[in-house]
C-alpha cells in the first residue's frame, strides 16, 4: 500500500487549527511563512512517500543482525538514510546559530509525523537525536557543543539514551551502571543498558550515546544520578568499551535496532553536573514524549489510509443504498464508513494536539513578552502527557480498527496491515508509559501554579464554545453544546481529583487522561470548525474540505464527547472498590 503523506490536512492544523503564525510574533523566526512551510511539508513527503515507505514492509521482514558487535539494518535503510541526511532534515528545528534550519518545533512535528507514518522503525533513529540535541543544548559545555552538535544537527552522527536496565525501567533510581573519574577529567562507565533504540547500527560513522550512571558516593535514587557523552569512537579514530551484546527479538518495529548495550570501562564525559542527571534526561524524555505521541498520530494515518485503500478495493455483500445486485465495495456499507469516520476524526483531535504541544513549546522560548513564555510553558506541559498517552491510544485503536475493515486479511500478514498494530503497540510503553502520563497529569499537572494551567485551558475552550454558539452555520451551534458538556465533564472530574486521596486519585488517573484527550481533541476539531466556516464566508480555500471539516466535528461531538460525562463515573469509582478485588503481591 502506498503511503501518501496528508500535507494539506497538516498545513491547514498547522496555520488554522494550531495558529503557528503566532511564534513569528517573537522574531525568531524571520525566515518563516505559509509559503516556505508548503514547500517543507512537500519535500518531507517525498521523502516520506518515495523513499521510506516502500522500506516499511522490508524492514518487518527482514528486521536487524548483529554480529560480532556489528548490527546491519534491513536493506534499504542504509540508502535512505544519506538521502535523510543530505535534506537537512536532522536540523529542520534547532537553531541556525548552531547549525540547524532555525524554524519552529511545530514545523518539525509535522515533518516527523510523516517520517514515522512512513516508516516508524526507521524514524525512531532522528527522534532520538533530536532527544540528545535539546540535552546538549541545555545542559552542555559550549566544548561540548562545539564537539558534538555540528555532525548530530547535520545527522551525519545519530544518538541514543541509555537508561533502562533489567532492574530499573520506570524506576529509573533503581540503576546500577557505574562511573569512575578518571585523571584526565573523563568518566570510565560500567554497566549494562537494554532497550536501548538504535544503539548499534551501520548507517552512520559514529553514535553518541547519553548514559546514566552513578558516580562514587552519589545519594541513593534519582538524586545520585548523573548523566554521561559516551561515543562510540573517541576523537583519534579507536574504538571506545560500548558495545551492543544483544538485539531484542519484538513483537513489532522489527527495522529499529533495540539493543542491549555493554559498557566495559568506556570512556565518557559528564554532561549538566555531578547528580544533575535527572534534570538532564527529562530534558530528552519530554522532547521524546510529544516525539511519541507524534508517532501514534503517525501510525494511525498509515492504517487508516490502508484501510481505506482496502475498502474501496474489496467487494463483499449487497449495500443497502447501492446500484446494482452486487457485491459492492466494503466502503458502501455504513458500518465500514462509520469506522473509518472514527479513525479520521481521532486522527485529526490526536494531531491536532500534538502540534498545539509543538505550539506551545516554541511560543514557551521564543514570545516576546514574558507572561505569554510563562503562560506558554504551562500549556506545553499540560499537553505533553496527553499527547503522548492519547495519541499513542488513538494509534492503537486506529491501527486495530484498520484489521477490522480488513476482516480475515488484516489478521494475517500478507496484506501489512497487521504491521501497523504491532508497530504501534510499543508506543504506549516506551519513554514513559501512558499510566506516568496519567498519574502526571492527575498529579503534578491538575495542581500546576495553583491550578492555573487547566484554568487556562478552559477560558479557551469556553471562547471556542462561544464561537460556536453565535455562528450563522447552523452545525455550529450544537458543536458548543457537546463541548460544553464535554468541558463541564473535564472540569467535574478534575475537581473531584483535586480534593480525593492519594489512592483514589491514582486509580483514576488514566480514565482522567482519555477524556482529557477527548475533549481537547474536541476542542480542537470544533476550533478546526470554525475556522473553516471563516474560509467559507471570505470565499477561501476548497468549499468541499470545509464541509467535510464541519461534518468530522460534528461526528466527533455525537460519537465522543457525548460520551463524556459518562467519563465521570469512571474516573470517580475510588480505589476501594478495586482493593476488594483482592490483588495482591506474592
Amino acid at each position: 500500500m502506498t503511503y501518501q503523506a496528508p500535507v494539506d490536512e497538516l498545513r491547514f492544523t498547522l496555520e488554522e487549527v494550531a495558529a503557528v503564525g503566532a511564534v513569528k510574533s517573537g522574531g525568531a523566526f524571520a525566515e518563516f511563512s505559509e509559503d516556505l512551510t508548503f514547500a517543507i511539508l512537500e519535500e518531507a513527503a517525498k521523502l516520506a512517500g518515495g523513499v521510506l515507505a516502500p522500506l516499511n514492509r522490508t524492514g518487518d521482514l527482514q528486521g536487524c543482525t548483529l554480529k560480532g558487535g556489528v548490527v546491519t539494518t534491513p536493506e534499504g535503510f542504509k540508502d535512505a538514510y544519506a538521502q535523510f541526511v543530505e535534506g537537512g532534515w536532522q536540523g529542520l528545528q534547532f537553531p541556525a546559530e548552531v547549525g540547524g534550519m532555525g524554524l519552529p518545533r511545530a514545523l518539525g512535528v509535522a515533518v516527523l509525523e510523516m517520517i514515522q507514518s512512513a516508516n516508524m522503525a526507521f524514524g525512531l533513529g532522528p527522534m532520538l537525536t533530536y532527544g540528545a540535541i535539546e540535552a546538549l543544548l541545555a545542559h552542555g559545555t559550549q566544548e561540548q557543543r562545539d564537539q558534538y552538535l555540528p555532525k548530530l544537527l547535520t545527522g551525519e552522527w545519530t544518538a541514543t539514551m541509555n537508561l533502562t536496565e533489567p532492574q530499573a525501567g520506570s524506576d529509573v533510581g533503581a540503576l546500577r551502571t557505574k562511573a569512575e573519574p578518571n585523571p584526565d577529567g573523563s568518566w570510565s562507565i560500567s554497566g549494562q543498558k537494554i532497550y536501548i533504540t538504535w544503539g548499534e547500527h551501520d548507517c552512520t560513522d559514529n553514535i553518541i550515546h547519553l548514559v546514566l550512571a552513578r558516580t562514587p558516593g552519589s545519594p541513593e535514587g534519582t538524586k545520585g544520578i548523573s548523566l554521561f557523552i559516551v561515543p562510540k569512537f573517541l576523537d583519534d579514530g579507536t574504538r571506545n568499551a560500548a558495545t551492543a551484546i544483544g538485539l531484542e527479538h519484538k513483537l513489532g518495529i522489527h527495522g529499529s535496532p533495540t539493543c542491549t548495550m555493554d559498557y566495559a570501562g568506556a570512556k565518557g564525559w559528564l554532561i549538566g553536573g555531578e547528580n544533575a542527571g535527572m534534570r538532564c534526561m527529562f530534558t530528552m524524555m519530554n522532547s521524546a514524549r510529544l516525539n511519541v505521541g507524534v508517532q501514534g498520530v503517525g501510525i494511525a494515518e498509515r492504517a487508516y489510509q490502508q484501510a481505506l485503500a482496502y475498502a474501496k478495493d474489496r467487494k463483499q455483500g449487497k449495500a443497502i443504498e447501492a446500484d446494482g445486485p452486487g457485491p459492492h465495495a466494503i466502503i458502501e456499507h455504513p458500518d465500514i464508513q462509520r469506522t473509518l469516520a472514527m479513525m479520521r476524526a481521532k486522527i485529526a483531535a490526536s494531531r491536532a494536539i500534538c502540534i498545539a504541544t509543538a505550539v506551545a513549546a516554541d511560543l514557551a522560548e521564543h514570545a516576546e513578552d514574558e507572561e505569554e513564555r510563562a503562560a506558554a510553558k504551562r500549556r506545553e506541559e499540560l499537553l505533553t502527557p496527553v499527547a503522548k498517552a492519547w495519541s499513542t491510544d488513538i494509534g492503537v485503536e486506529v491501527a486495530s480498527m484498520g484489521i477490522q475493515i480488513h476482516g480475515g486479511m488484516g489478521f494475517i500478514e500478507e496484506t501489512g496491515a497487521a504491521q501497523h498494530l504491532r508497530d504501534a503497540r510499543i508506543a504506549p510503553i516506551y519513554e514513559g508509559t501512558n499510566a506516568i502520563q496519567a498519574l502526571d497529569l492527575a498529579g503534578r499537572k491538575l495542581s500546576m501554579a495553583g491550578g492555573a494551567a487547566f484554568e487556562e485551558l478552559y477560558a479557551d475552550i469556553e471562547q471556542t464554545i462561544e464561537s460556536c454558539s453565535t455562528s450563522s452555520h447552523p452545525d455550529l451551534p450544537p458543536l458548543a453544546e457537546r463541548l460544553e458538556d464535554g468541558l463541564d465533564a473535564l472540569k467535574e472530574a478534575a475537581a473531584w481529583l483535586n480534593t480525593s486521596d492519594p489512592a483514589d486519585r491514582l486509580s483514576g488517573a488514566t480514565p482522567f487522561l482519555t477524556l482529557a484527550g477527548e475533549v481537547i481533541g474536541g476542542w480542537m476539531l470544533c476550533v478546526a470548525a470554525v475556522a473553516v466556516r471563516r474560509r467559507q464566508k471570505e470565499n477561501i480555500g476548497d468549499p468541499k474540505f470545509a464541509a467535510e471539516r464541519i461534518a468530522l466535528a460534528n461526528f466527533y461531538a455525537e460519537a465522543v464527547l457525548a460520551l463524556s460525562p459518562s467519563r465521570v463515573d469512571d474516573i470517580t469509582i475510588g480505589y476501594d472498590m478495586i482493593s476488594e478485588l483482592g490483588f495482591e503481591a506474592g
